[in-house]
């Protein structure tokens, strides 16, 4: 009997999981249209929203904000391009009880969210700050975070900056907008700084016209002496040290450093043209005069 009950509760349990999956297929058969429709509307609504964020930052190429303000604003309105098509594609699927059910959920579900997302919606809170302000836009040099580089992006996760050596480094918004910028390109210009010395037995006077003159001859935008500042430092240990400054048409810092690198060459052919000498460091070390002979006592 135990066996005959079990059976028959078997067999009510095929057969209601056939009557469900029958009445599935049923209602997939009866909806097969609307998925179409709405498989469709989807795929469209998606390509229209990358055609709406091409024509978005066509408009917004004739306004006066900055390149990184009008990705932004590109990517937000894509988004919400999608999102209203979501919204249609489940009006269509007669999913609107789904869709209330969602709208009643999303408060939780955004404060769920919202907790769990803390750093990334600081991210993009300050990925909008940064596309807004105009301390920092692309092209620019900056030095955020101990890193520098040229801005070659800002969205809205992190700035990417691309290093001399031709790295890029992407940057947290966070981090950048917490962090002090020095934007070596808020100038047209930059200062050049060298340090050198000479020995003590050079004519500091004639130094100093040799090294600015030399700097005259060999820079462009330096016209004069006087745009040439030179000042001599300390009585070094070997030497006497020297500082030269002088600016060039250029906000990048790897110009700067080239044209370190040249005014370095100049100057170095210029002293050796007069006899200036160079000094490096130099130890003297001094021994009693009888040093020699306390060395073969102690041998015997």
């Amino acid at each position: 009997m135990k066996e005959f009950a079990m059976d028959i509760q078997l067999n009510d349990a095929w057969n209601k999981m056939i009557t469900r999956l029958e009445s599935w297929v049923n209602q997939l058969i009866i909806n097969l249209p609307n998925i179409i429709i709405a498989i469709v509307v989807f795929i469209t609504v998606i390509i229209l929203s990358k055609y709406i964020s091409k024509l978005t930052l066509k408009l917004l190429s004739k306004s006066s904000l900055q390149k990184s303000m009008k990705n932004v604003i590109a990517k937000l309105v894509s988004i919400l391009v999608i999102a209203a098509g979501l919204f249609l594609v489940l009006g269509i699927l007669d999913l609107d009880k789904t869709l209330q059910t969602i709208l009643a959920g999303a408060g939780v579900a955004g404060l769920a969210v919202g907790l769990a997302l803390q750093g990334a919606l600081a991210n993009t809170f300050s990925g909008i700050v940064l596309s807004y302000i105009k301390q920092i836009k692309f092209g620019d040099w900056i030095e955020s975070n101990d890193f520098e580089g040229e801005v070659i992006d800002i969205d809205l996760r992190a700035v990417t900056i691309k290093q001399p050596d031709n790295n890029l480094v992407y940057l947290p918004n966070k981090l950048v907008l917490e962090n002090p910028i020095k934007n070596f390109s808020s100038t047209s210009q930059s200062r050049v700084i060298l340090n050198c010395g000479v020995g003590y037995s050079s004519d500091l006077e004639f130094v100093r016209d040799l090294v600015q003159q030399t700097i005259v001859d060999n820079f462009q935008p330096v016209e004069d002496k006087n745009d040439v500042i030179f000042l001599y430092k300390e009585f070094g240990d070997s030497s006497i040290n020297f500082q030269t400054r002088f600016w060039i048409d250029s906000t990048s810092a790897l110009q700067v450093a080239k044209a370190k690198t040249e005014a370095m060459i100049f100057i170095k052919k210029a002293f050796d043209k007069n006899d200036i000498n160079i000094p490096f460091p130099i130890r003297t070390l001094d021994f009693p005069k009888n040093f020699s002979m306390l060395k073969e006592d102690e041998n015997k």
